[in-house]
């Protein structure tokens, strides 16, 4: 066995790892990784807010987002009735219905 171990060399799982430093791979003697770190990924823009705000300006929902700001107006500054959330007057069918093929096309 002496004679085989002398031909090939014993690593260890527990013995830190060895690194070789070499003249173009270092920096004042301290090694440069290989490997250069992964990038973190960007998020990517959410259009969402910006083509709900397009349908709230539109023509087909321009009535119903004036009638939910007049009432939460009205809600805020307490003229509104006791409990009143202006929750049939929100105006969120007419935006989605808008919004959604215009989000789902650039999603694809």
């Amino acid at each position: 066995m002496l004679f085989f171990s002398s031909l090939v060399k014993t690593i260890h799982a527990d013995a830190p790892e060895e690194q070789k430093v070499s003249d173009s791979d270092s920096q004042d003697g301290v090694p440069v990784n290989a490997e250069p770190e992964p990038e973190e990924e960007e998020e990517p823009e959410d259009i969402h807010p910006m083509l709900r705000e397009e349908a709230q300006e539109s023509s087909k929902c321009k009535a119903s987002t004036h009638h939910f700001l007049h009432c939460q107006e009205k809600v805020q500054s307490g003229k509104g009735f006791k409990h009143e959330d202006c929750v049939e007057e929100i105006m969120m069918h007419c935006t989605d219905n808008e919004v959604a093929p215009k989000l789902f096309a650039k999603l694809r």
